[in-house]
């Protein structure tokens, strides 16, 4: 199966990179290149990745989601899910989570 995702706003699985959520620029195997991206790096008021990349996140404070990057290259992606419009507002909407 192929799904083109190029260009959409998804939230990528890495198998021990972590999970990650940004606009799929480009894919080649399990190497992605993404752009305006921010580790997942804990969240809570969503169940799951698929959870969030559906429905987003219901306690936006508790969430610890990195500044955004510019652009990443993550070399072990085993899962991409496109993310709806909601999921995007709520994910987009969590305050940055960073050292002071």
């Amino acid at each position: 199966m192929k799904t083109n995702f190029v260009g959409r706003k998804v939230i990528i699985r890495g198998d021990r990179s972590g999970v990650f959520f940004g606009t799929l620029v480009e894919k080649d195997g399990k190497e992605v290149a993404l752009s305006n991206c921010r580790r997942l790096w804990y969240w809570d008021g969503a169940a799951s990745i698929s959870q969030l990349a559906t429905e987003g996140t219901v306690k936006p404070n508790n969430c610890k989601f990195t500044v955004t990057l510019d652009e990443i290259v993550i070399t072990d992606a085993i899962e991409i899910i496109p993310c709806t419009d909601k999921a995007i507002a709520s994910i987009e909407g969590v305050r940055e989570w960073k050292m002071q």
